[in-house]
């Protein structure tokens, strides 16, 4: 994040002091850079720029409303893959016609909530859910438009919990069949055919399975033309990846090229859905350090955030950089960073070398995307405050939940 930088030796998120934040509203803590959110942001208009476009947030990576609402006002459209994703867009502010809906379960409550805000586009990913689609259109005297979400079987060489587009995934149709599935489409009364969707995963830090996806994809738009099916547009699915170790981020001057260079002269509008690239880089989580504990094999700096504050490590054995937030002249320790969770899953990092001590505050890096938003009550821990820094000002966005809060809707049977 370029909006995070250090300042005699203590750490800052634009111009406010992340231990001063942690005095405020105490730790665990999430932290967003506003600055950092428009970058990310302007970058994938710049990409876009000369071509018609929507980039629209994949909400799922951080649903926090502060953020939907700052995207919003952006000029974003959002990608959705639930009811409560849709109840939070129109929340903040965002508008239904610039929403499309993914997923491959949506329920009839979900299509009707949808079909009666008016969405953009559902992107289709069963013959089942468009024939479920159709029907519940047909009881609402409506048009659901739609895109069938594709499966182009291709690898893009990420971890495989975030692949989506390889033929053994449960994510969208089999290229091969959409044809069929088009011309199926559009004999039905209540569904209007718009476009086509492609997803095949997430933190891409090659692009040529970009590439050779849009190819396999404007090959069926091409297939569909002459069939007499045109279509608007081409959702192009997520975004780029982010730098958490050693990663080198895709450069977005290739990005552009890979589209300009397919999409220039075509008349489809592009729908790009980053969600992780727009966020991640732009928070990070406080966590302080409870103890430090000499083990027989190792050391272990337990902290209290945990894995029910960032599931990522534990899910996908995720890597996040973890820097102490002010110097010290502690000497560097060999260890595993640890929660307080009873399981032995619950790692923040493991195999770093911190000059901490105990009472240090720590941050980890690049935890804007798929924090909060996969956080748990696990060990009934109460979800962590968010802030958003903008410049000088702090706006506390979400407050720490209380014991008090975690059993409001639970009821006492004797």
């Amino acid at each position: 994040m370029n909006q995070l930088h250090r300042k005699d030796g203590h750490l800052f998120v634009e111009e406010v002091s992340l231990e001063e934040l942690a005095r405020q509203y105490g730790t665990p803590l999430y932290v967003y850079s506003q600055a950092a959110l428009g970058e990310a942001y302007a970058r994938y208009e710049q990409a876009l720029l000369g071509l018609p476009h929507l980039t629209c947030y994949a909400v799922k990576a951080n649903s926090s409303l502060a953020l939907l609402q700052y995207f919003a006002k952006l000029g974003a459209g959002f990608d959705i893959v639930s009811g409560g994703e849709l109840a939070r867009v129109l929340a903040a502010g965002g508008r239904a016609d610039m929403v499309v809906f993914s997923g491959v379960g949506k329920t009839a409550e979900e299509m009707r909530m949808a079909l009666e805000v008016g969405i953009r586009c559902f992107n289709v990913e069963s013959e089942s859910e468009l024939q479920r689609l159709d029907r519940v259109a047909g009881e609402m005297g409506k048009k659901a438009p739609v895109s069938f979400r594709v499966n182009p079987d291709v690898d893009p060489k990420t971890h495989p919990y975030i692949s989506t587009g390889l033929k053994e995934n449960k994510f969208g149709v089999p290229i091969s069949q959409a044809p069929a599935l088009y011309r199926r489409a559009s004999e039905m009364a209540h569904i209007e055919i718009k476009g086509v969707d492609c997803h095949i995963g997430s933190q891409l830090i090659d692009l040529s399975p970009i590439a050779d996806a849009l190819d396999r994809v404007l090959g069926l738009v091409d297939t569909l033309s002459r069939d007499g099916i045109r279509l608007k547009h081409v959702d192009i699915g997520g975004g780029v990846g982010i730098r958490y170790q050693d990663e080198t981020p895709p450069d977005m001057s290739a990005y552009r090229g890979i589209l300009h260079g397919r999409f220039k002269g075509r008349s489809e509008e592009i729908i790009v859905e980053p969600g992780r690239s727009l966020v991640g880089e732009a928070g990070v989580l406080l966590t302080r350090v409870e103890y430090i504990k000499a083990g027989e094999g190792k050391n272990f700096v337990i902290v209290d955030a945990a894995m029910n504050d960032l599931m990522r490590p534990a899910l996908y054995d995720a890597f996040h950089e973890i820097v102490p937030v002010s110097e010290t002249k502690a000497e560097p320790l060999a260890c595993d960073v640890v929660g307080p969770v009873c399981e032995t899953g619950d790692f923040i990092g493991l195999g770093r070398q911190l000059a901490v001590e105990e009472g240090s505050l720590l941050a980890v890096l690049s935890a804007g995307a798929y924090g909060m938003s996969m956080s748990s009550n696990y060990n009934s821990r109460p979800r962590v405050a968010e802030v958003l820094v903008n410049k000088k000002e702090i706006h506390l966005i979400r407050e720490r939940e209380t014991l008090q809060g975690l059993m409001a809707g639970e009821r006492l049977v004797y």
